[in-house]
């Protein structure tokens, strides 16, 4: 099905939400808060990419019907 695949800001996003998580809790690890806080705000990008990608989706979707 095509409304199931996934646009690359959508992936993109995922990817970032992800490697912030990551970062976040590896200065958790190691106690930088500047790590954690670079790691936060990856996620946050990551998100609002993903929403962009999600608003694509729709749109598109949207032109379909």
């Amino acid at each position: 099905m095509r409304g199931e695949c996934m646009n690359k800001d959508q992936v993109k996003g995922n990817v970032k939400d992800a490697a912030g998580k990551v970062q976040e809790e590896a200065g958790k690890v190691i106690g930088s808060a500047d790590q954690q806080r670079k790691g936060i705000d990856k996620q946050v990008e990551g998100k609002v990419q993903k929403a962009i990608g999600d608003i694509k989706e729709a749109v598109k979707d949207a032109g379909k019907k």
